[in-house]
């Protein structure tokens, strides 16, 4: 039996690539547990003494518990309302796209991801306090506007790998357009569910530009926007910062961890027409 050969460099990037990504984290790590005395004398060299205390300082100096609600709010209801949304508008398309509107209706949501967020923010604030969505809805609802064209473009390649004959069988046995849709096709969605759901979880939590132009209220600050107050006019509290950035990302580097080959898996099968 002929032995496989290493690809070496194959592993060699895989290497690097795996240390461009480790590197920033371990950093931030060590960071967070050092105090400013051992962040002169070195910033890589684990530290000596441990400073947890760092944590529960950054925990009340960002009312964090506060700010971590705010976060799960805005992104759980965002991920329900675009899974529901937009897999419904992808559904419309994909099986109308034999029709001149539809396929125009595909490409018109599809070029809005080449259109830059500068260019709307602007209007963005301005409809939005007029309208009264300076909030955590508003939030909600421009996440799962948003995220549309690109959630229209992978949805609408998955939905078309699916045989029609299902729902011509489901037609048949008396099941109208509606019932199709949420008892046959939606089922059938989960894989690409998952996909855009963590997908879009992942930007909801992370995101800073909307939260910072859209919220008037500082009690529905989110927890990219409380990181401000580490930033001084002359300094910045490294420690507490990065003990505060960890806080934050570490919910989404477990879910990611845990749900990463649902992300592969569905990207890849909703980019086969």
């Amino acid at each position: 039996m002929n032995k496989a050969k290493t690809n070496w460099p194959v592993q060699i990037l895989i290497t690097l690539g795996s240390l461009l990504i480790l590197f920033p984290l371990y950093l931030t790590i060590t960071i967070a547990l050092k105090d400013p005395q051992q962040m002169a004398q070195s910033i890589i060299a684990w530290p000596k003494h441990l400073h947890w205390e760092n944590f529960s300082q950054a925990i009340q100096m960002t009312n964090f518990f506060q700010a971590f609600k705010n976060s799960a709010i805005i992104t759980i209801f965002t991920v329900i309302l675009t899974l529901l949304t937009n897999s419904l508008v992808a559904y419309s398309v994909a099986r109308n796209m034999h029709k001149k509107f539809y396929k125009f209706l595909y490409y018109y949501l599809v070029s809005a991801m080449f259109i830059p967020f500068p260019i709307i923010m602007l209007p963005i604030v301005k409809q939005t306090s007029a309208w009264g969505m300076d909030n955590i809805v508003g939030l909600i609802f421009l996440y799962a506007v948003y995220g549309l064209s690109f959630n229209i473009f992978v949805y609408v390649g998955y939905i078309k790998s699916i045989p029609k004959e299902l729902e011509e069988a489901a037609m048949i046995d008396g099941a109208g357009t509606w019932k199709i849709f949420w008892k046959v096709i939606f089922p059938l969605l989960t894989p690409i569910n998952a996909t855009v759901g963590i997908l879009t979880a992942l930007w909801a939590w992370n995101d800073f530009m909307l939260p910072l132009i859209l919220l008037s209220d500082k009690n529905d600050a989110t927890l990219p926007l409380v990181q401000y107050v580490f930033q001084g006019q002359f300094s910045t509290n490294y420690n507490l910062a990065f003990s505060s950035y960890l806080m934050a990302l570490a919910p989404m580097i477990i879910l990611y961890l845990f749900l990463q080959k649902w992300i592969i898996s569905g990207v890849t099968k909703g980019a086969v027409k």
